[in-house]
């Protein structure tokens, strides 16, 4: 989980989205590159990057 302070901080790729992207590629997917794989990451809850300030960070 990550903690960034500012939106600045906030990363628009993972190692771990540009593992995802290359094997749907292998597997015939297209436009799913590292970026597009780490904002569906977001969006399903995968990584948690609000930043500290944010209302939605988890637990609150």
């Amino acid at each position: 989980m990550n903690h960034p302070k500012a939106l600045a901080e906030v990363p628009a790729v993972a190692p771990e989205a540009e593992v995802l992207s290359k094997a749907l590629k292998q597997r015939g997917f297209r436009f799913v590159g590292p970026t597009i794989m780490y904002a569906f990451m977001q969006a399903v809850g995968m990584v948690d990057d609000h930043v500290t300030t944010c209302w939605k960070r988890a637990g609150r």
